[in-house]
Parts: C-alpha cells; structure tokens; sequence
C-alpha cells in the first residue's frame, strides 16, 4: 500500500523561535521544495511554555511571505492546553488571526493528573471554534479516553492529529502505537478527519511522517479523511469548525 497516497503538506513544524528548535523558516521551506512539500506550516510553542517566543512573535506573522522558495507557509501555532477547562496561552482576538491552531499537552504547563482529567481538558479545548487540531493525542504521559475525545471531536470538528515523533521509540511520549491505531479507527468510524505531522525542531525533519502514513496506510481510513493529500481540504477542515461556531 506504499504511495497509495501522495501527502503533500506538514504544518506541525517549529522554528528557532520555539526556542528548542533549531532551523529558521526560510531552512524549513527549502528543505520541504527540496524533498517535494508543496505547503508547510509554522507552528511555534507559544508563550506559556519555557523558552517559546513572546505573544510579539504571533502578532508579527503577517510580514513573512507566503510562499517562501516556492513553498506555501502557513502561518499558526501549537498552543498549549492549560487547564481542565481547556483555556489556551494565547487571546482568543490573535488565535482568530492565526491560519491554523494546533493545541497540545505539554508536560511544562499541564502537570499530568489522570485520564479522566486529559479528557475533560481536551474535549474543553475543542469547543473552542479557533482550536483546529488536537496535538500528539496519544502522548503517553497524558492518557485519555480515546472514543470520548473522538466523538468529541467529531461533534466540534475537530482534526486529530497523528503525531510522527510520538511514534519514535526514543521519544518521551511513545507507548507502542496501539494508541494511534485506536484513534485512527474512531476517527474512520466517525468521519474525523486525521493530519500526519513530523512536529519537525529541525529542518531535514520536515515533512518526516513515514511512521504516521504507514499507520495511516495500514487503518485503510479514507483518502478524503486524510488532510496531507489536499490543502483545499485542510483548509476547508478549518474553516468547517470555524463556520460551526459562528
């Protein structure tokens, strides 16, 4: 089932700016032209979580061009689920600006407690119309209950993201992949539309979801569910949450 599809997009990948990143925009679009990306994302920490950049950098994203080295560059964040009522670290005026919003859990500013917590925060933070994809859900040190978040998830239109780092062996957050599978087979069930992502901190780490597209291949979820074969869909994902809540 290899190249059964042709993903064309990465939006979870961070830049110097996150602080713990190590490449700059421009390296990112160069390396993602060089191995045939059309469209990447910037998706810095921001600002609650230790070393991320200051609300500045999220307000300033208007002046980067659009398309960097014949890249298309969306411009959004990865925020961080704060608490079990799932408020984000950034205002709602400035998440409304952002292109795309991945919200996570991060062990920097949501101390883990229990699954039944995660749950409540998570199904929380997708009731936000400008949350647009829940970020590595199936972190091993925030566990949920993975049918609630998905049916929560289809309710708020939410995408759920299928996280290639989570899936390293040498990753803080990798539990097997039987958590992913899960979740993919909810989401097939339901109609929730899933995202590969690398969660890229370098360059020739962009556009890396060969551990994402091999689960993706293997649940045998719909082309259509799957946003990386289509921009137009991805961003009509997004835009589907955003009308649902207007």
């Amino acid at each position: 089932m290899e190249g059964f599809m042709e993903f064309v997009l990465d939006v979870h990948c961070h830049t110097v700016n996150s602080g713990h990143a190590y490449s700059t925009v421009t390296e990112n679009a160069i390396h993602a032209a060089s191995i045939g990306l059309q469209y990447i994302g910037i998706s810095d920490h921001a600002p609650a979580l230790g070393g991320a950049p200051h609300i500045y950098n999220f307000q300033n994203q208007w002046i980067l061009p659009d398309v960097i080295n014949g890249v298309r560059v969306f411009k959004g964040v990865e925020c961080n689920i704060m608490d079990e009522n799932g408020v984000l670290d950034l205002p709602e005026d400035l998440l409304a600006e952002m292109e795309f919003v991945i919200a996570s859990f991060h062990r920097g500013t949501f101390v883990p407690v229990d699954a039944a917590t995660h749950t409540r925060a998570a199904i929380a933070a997708m009731e936000n119309r400008d949350m647009h994809i829940w970020g590595h859900p199936a972190d091993a040190n925030f566990p949920v209950d993975i049918p609630a978040v998905v049916a929560a998830a289809a309710r708020t239109h939410t995408i759920i993201e299928i996280n290639n780092q989570t899936l390293n062996p040498d990753s803080y957050r990798f539990k097997g992949s039987q958590n992913q599978m899960e979740l993919l087979k909810h989401c097939k069930e339901l109609g929730v539309p899933v995202l590969a992502s690398s969660d890229a901190h370098y360059s020739t780490y962009v556009g890396e979801i060969s551990r994402a597209k091999e689960l993706i291949l293997k649940s045998e979820i719909s082309e259509e569910l799957v946003l990386n074969t289509s921009a137009e869909r991805f961003l009509a994902a997004i835009e589907k949450k955003r009308g649902l809540y207007k």
